[in-house]
């Protein structure tokens, strides 16, 4: 199976990174096809050793079995429950196993069947769980072997209670998120429609774990008068798209699927951690060949659940937890098969999406409340580069356009306009800038001008696996060379500092080093060219660094600094 360019890139950064540590960390949103990426990894490994994979759900240790055998050719052995991996010289060189499975039995657990010193490779799916000691003790085994690779990938790495994926990995050799892919063009867009209820209050729920108390949160869904004003639009605003459910609790899930069946009968069921193995397959398997509508689930579709036919994701219960918020949605932003993998350009790919019977998933919300508590929207996960105060008014503005026009909003869209209305309004504008710029200018208290200031952009949000990641040697270099000063510049920052000064570059518009001069001499040099700078630099130079008069009338004056 053919690598995609975001894959291959992975796939190479990977081996760098090995090059450097022993382990390494991959993101890739839910849809992008992590599991094509480690097999490839994993084959590679295969020739040096043994390859284990772990996961932690039945479903995700298939996957990983069926994609490794299409990808190595090496048919893999499940150790799971009552499947034993083969010993002796019919063993596998590649291997899947539960967490669970490794852990259980005495005397160590089953993972002792296991010699560490056979493995090259091991690889942890949904790696964001990878933190709990059941996982920490099985690396702990596998790493008794000084020469093991360990390799994680996960479409969130920030957890819920906060604790650091650099515990167990070295470094993130690569990251592609959900609107990475939305613009590339291999996921598609996200529409959000927001329903207010005003039954539906969660200002009294206490928070835990980093997200909003389980059963506090049931008690308000379950109320009678809450359950039907989320069924009854659900089924008026779907229609006849395929749609997958998110609830709290079981008991809300049995009553929405109930509501829902009153409404369009034998429409609706519901699955459950409780649910036996054989009757989710078969759900699941009738689910796909569309013999249902809804499927209504409590903790159960968030990983390892691929359906690219789900057209509407329905979020019957709210979180503040931006992992949790992005595997539910996640689970429909894949486009239909056989489309994006026709074409090699990103704009045909988004093209193509919108010409098919899936242009976008429409994420419908229902919206109470809050409170106190900041509950994560769409808006959250797309965000991106956009800073905290756009990112809320684009939700804000969502919410507000979807509830009274009762069509779904392109939140992307929204994102843009809100960044819009932000920049006209200066009062907004100032205070926003402030806000980004306040521990920036302290941060660069050492450099005799902020480069943030003179290329005129706003320092982006770091993403939580990058915090405190200094830059690298090639970034250090790269802008000592463009004449940046970047004492204290970790490597987010100073990736946004280089690919800022690179788009200058592109488009013709004056250096870091002209801009800085020119604001030396009071002149916002932002969309001044190349040879516009150069020949106001000389024309500073002959005037002994002084600012012509003339120049104060121009709309680039601003005065010195």
């Amino acid at each position: 199976m053919k690598l995609r360019s975001y894959q291959e890139e992975a796939y190479e950064n990977t081996l760098k990174t090995f090059e450097e540590t022993d382990s390494a960390l991959c993101v890739m949103a839910t849809g992008l096809g992590k599991t094509i990426y480690f097999s490839h990894i994993a084959k590679r490994f295969s020739t040096l050793g043994r390859v284990m994979v772990l996961a932690h759900r039945e479903e995700l240790i298939y996957q990983a079995q069926d994609k490794m055998n299409l990808v190595t050719g090496i048919m893999a052995d499940v150790e799971m429950g009552d499947n034993w991996a083969t010993g002796g010289w019919l063993k596998s060189n590649i291997v899947v196993s539960t967490i669970q499975t490794q852990i259980a039995g005495r005397d160590g657990g089953r993972m002792t069947r296991f010699n560490p010193d056979e493995f090259s490779l091991l690889v942890i799916d949904e790696a964001h769980h990878s933190i709990s000691d059941s996982y920490r003790k099985v690396i702990e085994h596998y790493k008794q072997n000084p020469n093991l690779k360990i390799l994680g990938v996960t479409a969130t790495p920030d957890r819920h209670d906060e604790k650091a994926m650099g515990l167990v990995f070295d470094k993130v050799a690569y990251a592609y998120d959900i609107k990475d892919g939305i613009d590339d063009g291999w996921l598609v867009p996200i529409e959000q429609q927001s329903v207010f209820v005003d039954g539906l209050d969660y200002s009294q729920v206490k928070s835990q774990m980093g997200d909003l108390n389980g059963k506090e949160l049931a008690k308000v869904l379950e109320f009678e008068e809450n359950l039907h004003a989320i069924a009854g639009p659900t089924v008026e605003l779907t229609g006849d798209k395929k749609t997958l459910m998110f609830a709290a609790s079981v008991v809300q899930a049995e009553r929405l699927t109930e509501i829902l069946n009153r409404h369009k009968p034998d429409s609706a069921r519901f699955v459950c951690g409780g649910t036996p193995k054989e009757t989710r397959r078969n759900m699941f398997a009738d689910y796909a060949s569309k013999k249902f509508q809804y499927l209504v689930n409590v903790g159960v579709a968030t990983e390892g659940f691929d359906d690219p036919g789900i057209q509407c994701v329905v979020l019957a219960r709210p979180t503040k937890s931006r992992p949790l918020f992005t595997q539910m949605v996640g689970r429909g932003t894949r486009p239909l098969p056989g489309i994006v993998d026709l074409y090699d350009d990103a704009n045909e790919r988004c093209d193509g999406i919108k010409k098919s019977h899936k242009p976008a998933v429409e994420v419908i919300d229902f919206v109470g409340n809050s409170g106190r508590h900041k509950l994560i929207t769409t808006a959250d996960i797309l965000g991106g580069d956009y800073t905290d105060d756009v990112i809320e008014l684009a939700a804000k503005n969502a919410a507000e356009k979807s509830a009274a026009t009762g069509k779904p909003a392109d939140v992307a869209t929204e994102l843009q306009q809100a960044e819009h209305e932000m920049a006209r309004n200066k009062a907004m504008r100032e205070e926003a800038v402030f806000r980004d710029k306040v521990l920036l200018r302290a941060k660069y208290s050492t450099a005799k001008m902020n480069p943030f200031d003179i290329l005129d952009v706003n320092p982006i949000r770091v993403q939580s696996w990058n915090k405190g990641k200094p830059m690298t040697q090639k970034q250090q270099e790269y802008l000592k060379h463009k004449g940046v000063n970047s004492a204290g510049m970790g490597y987010t920052h100073a990736k946004q500092t280089i690919k800022e000064l690179r788009e200058r570059q592109k488009q013709g518009v004056c250096t870091f080093k002209q801009a800085q001069c020119l604001r030396k001499a009071g002149i916002d040099s932002s969309s001044i060219s190349f040879k516009d700078a150069g020949e106001m630099i000389t024309k500073l130079a002959n005037n002994r660094w002084k600012c012509p008069p003339e120049w104060k009338a121009l709309k680039s004056f601003i005065g010195r600094k």
